[in-house]
């Protein structure tokens, strides 16, 4: 199995849900080990559950935990034991860094805070997302965190209601400031042998990746409103345009050379001169009128046959793709993971980390995402060197739970 630059580097996930697993799995596809820790009492992380109706209701794996939870080993424990705390805290004694995604005050409160873990292991990592920040307990939920950082209230269309991505953006964005901030404290204790306390939140996450649309507030004292697709600065750009065959595209055109060459292939030079397009702040001037004409000109070809020409020309241009369409681009293959886990069940996934290092850096092989419970006895007995008898008086105990057919 491939090697990544973490290789060796064992992680200890404390959070649930979102945000905190996608660090974990990045870190687990860098080449760290994972263990993620889930709540016997409520019977893992919440999920588990969250499914489609196309999916199977059988297993306990649904698609939503399948994206986050990949290369991880599951250990059901009671953190609300004295006896699971222990065990807390003698997987601190052998990992590197540690996750967790509690409010403010609740890992105080169940003596898993970076105070209690750090005497167990003074070099620890402890990464710490929360939604407000320390001095606010509110929980952080990405639907009210999208409200609440200015991306429903811009997103939409100029005469509909604010509308909510699609995807949980916050959560991802918050993982992503850890993950950069993890990596630096890597390269600090590498240097100095000093662990770290870090935290992020949600909310500034969310808003510290407003860049433009910030700005347009901050410098030119102007709210983003709501713009569909479109580019409030830049003009034609994002808007969905449709072909003869009624197929959606989007163009991004973001110079007035790229413009020049979008009207000459579609027949219409002449309106490069024409003042009211010639510059870029000229067609934001009169962008509903240079958009109608774009759109009336493009109406007139097939998508397939328009967007190999757009790139001869280095027109930016793309197709509005379903997610079938999505995972047919060549480029996203190598990004498809495909696997079973140890109950049978086929399972595709897709890779989150991105970006590669040097021509011979090659993806982490990860094994399919853990049912639940399913490491416990793996994990007590190869990092803590606990017996089957002991193992065996703490699941009749209920400090920890192993699933059924993974001794």
């Amino acid at each position: 199995m491939q090697k990544g630059y973490l290789s060796g580097i064992k992680v200890l996930e404390l959070a649930n849900v979102l945000a905190g697993p996608s660090v974990g799995v990045a870190l687990a596809e860098m080449g760290a080990s994972v263990i993620k820790v889930e709540n016997l009492l409520t019977q893992g992380d919440v999920t588990r559950t969250w499914k489609l109706t196309t999916e199977d209701p059988n297993t306990d794996i649904s698609g939503y935990f399948s994206c986050v939870n990949w290369g991880k080993k599951s250990l059901a424990l009671n953190l609300n034991s004295t006896e699971g705390l222990e065990i807390v805290y003698g997987l601190t004694r052998v990992s590197d860094i540690v996750l967790v995604s509690y409010k403010p005050g609740d890992a105080e409160k169940l003596k898993v805070d970076y105070n209690t873990l750090k005497q167990y292991n003074p070099a620890l990592i402890y990464a710490h997302l929360t939604g407000y920040g320390l001095k606010n307990k509110r929980a952080g939920y990405d639907a009210i965190i999208q409200a609440e950082s200015g991306y429903t209230y811009m997103n939409g269309e100029p005469d509909g209601e604010p509308v909510k991505m699609p995807v949980a953006l916050m959560d991802l964005l918050a993982g992503h400031q850890l993950k950069e901030a993890i990596l630096l404290s890597l390269l600090h204790r590498e240097r100095t042998g000093e662990g770290a306390y870090i935290e992020t939140s949600l909310i500034k996450s969310g808003v510290a990746s407003l860049a433009n649309q910030a700005a347009n507030w901050l410098v030119g004292n102007k709210i983003p409103g709501r713009m569909g697709s479109e580019h409030p600065n830049i003009v034609p750009y994002g808007k969905i345009f449709y072909t003869r065959d009624q197929k959606p595209l989007v163009i991004a055109v973001g110079s007035d050379k790229q413009f020049t060459e979008l009207v000459a292939l579609l027949g219409r030079p002449e309106l490069a001169n024409d003042e009211r397009f010639s510059t870029n702040f000229n067609r934001v001037k009169n962008r509903e009128e240079c958009n109608r004409i774009v759109q009336e000109l493009i109406s007139q070809v097939d998508r397939d046959k328009l967007l190999p020409e757009l790139e001869k020309r280095a027109i930016p241009a793309g197709g509005v793709y379903n997610m079938k369409e999505v995972f047919e681009i060549p480029e996203v293959q190598d990004m498809i993971m495909v696997g079973k886990t140890t109950k049978g069940m086929a399972i595709k996934g897709l890779r989150t980390v991105a970006f590669t290092i040097g021509q011979n850096q090659k993806y982490v092989e990860l094994s399919a995402p853990p049912h639940y419970a399913e490491h416990t006895r793996e994990i007590l007995k190869n990092e803590l060197g606990f017996s089957d008898e002991k193992i065996d008086r703490l699941i009749q105990n209920n400090i920890v739970y192993e699933q059924t057919g993974h001794k």
